[in-house]
């Protein structure tokens, strides 16, 4: 074989074994694809978490405030989430479409 031949085997080999290698560490179990899949996982569920704490935060204020027997806020939970209402009121309702 010429000189020329063997060289471009090499290279030939040496591009093949790189290609071999980069797909690898894109594509394996624990490559980068997987890396940046799971980083943008990681943000959502920090977001998430974020939220749920604020909501947690909003309900142990509400807590708080009926444990404190603040009237206007029992009166208001009593009206939204329990239907009450005074003597001599009546309920309007308004349907939206």
């Amino acid at each position: 074989m010429s000189f020329f031949k063997k060289l471009n085997i090499k290279i030939t080999s040496i591009v093949a074994l790189l290609f071999i290698g980069i797909m690898f560490i894109l594509f394996n179990e624990f490559g980068l694809l997987r890396y940046f899949r799971l980083q943008e996982e990681v943000r959502e569920s920090q977001k998430e978490i974020q939220i749920v704490n604020e909501q947690n935060k909003s309900l142990k204020n509400e807590v708080d405030s009926l444990e404190r027997k603040v009237p206007a806020k029992i009166e208001k939970t009593a009206r939204e989430k329990y239907g009450m209402m005074r003597k001599g009121e009546k309920v309007i309702e308004i349907i939206t479409k």
